[in-house]
C-alpha cells in the first residue's frame, strides 16, 4: 500500500480570486487578498496573523526592496497591525518556507529569489517561483502517465 503522506515533498496552492474593490481598498485587504490567492488562509478562515506576516514581508520586499529578520518583522506587525509572538512569527515564516513560497539566509527572510531578473519586482519573483514549481510538477505527472501506458501495454489493454 502506498504512503501517501511521504510522497508529498510540496503543495502549491494557488487561486484565481477576483479583484474587486474591496481586495484593494486598503494594505490590510491587499495582503488578506494575497494571502487567500497563495493558499495561506482558506475561504472564511479568521486566523490574521499569517496576513500580517506576508504584509511584513511584502512591505520590505517591494517597498523598501530589504531583507529583514525577524525582528524588523515584529516591529513592522506591531506598528501596523498589533503585536506578535516571536514564536508565531517564527512558526508563519518556517510554513511559507516549507510550501516554497520564501527563503532565508543569514536570519533574513525574502521570497523566492528568481533565476533570472529584479528580485524586487513582483511579476518576476513570483512568475519565476510558479513556473519552475509547475514544471517540475507537469514533468513528473507527464513521467507517470508513461509508466501508466507501459503498464497498460504489458496487461494487453
Amino acid at each position: 500500500m502506498l504512503n501517501e503522506a511521504s510522497l508529498i515533498e510540496s503543495e502549491l496552492t494557488l487561486r484565481k480570486l477576483r479583484i474587486d474593490s474591496t481586495a484593494t481598498e486598503t494594505r490590510r485587504a491587499i495582503s488578506r487578498w494575497l494571502a487567500l490567492a497563495l493558499g495561506l488562509v482558506n475561504p472564511g478562515e479568521s486566523r490574521q496573523s499569517v496576513v500580517e506576516v506576508l504584509d511584513s514581508l511584502l512591505y520590505y520586499q517591494f517597498v523598501k526592496q530589504e531583507d529583514p529578520d525577524v525582528e524588523k518583522m515584529k516591529q513592522y506587525i506591531a506598528a501596523n497591525w498589533e503585536p506578535i509572538n516571536e514564536k508565531t512569527l517564527r512558526y508563519h515564516l518556517l510554513r511559507m518556507k516549507r510550501m516554497g513560497i520564501i527563503d532565508n539566509a543569514q536570519g533574513k527572510f525574502y521570497f523566492k529569489l528568481p533565476a533570472n531578473g529584479d528580485r524586487f519586482n513582483p511579476n518576476v519573483v513570483f512568475s519565476s517561483m510558479f513556473e519552475q514549481n509547475l514544471k517540475e510538477i507537469v514533468e513528473r505527472i507527464s513521467k507517470v502517465v508513461e509508466e501508466f501506458k507501459n503498464k497498460s501495454k504489458i496487461m494487453g489493454e
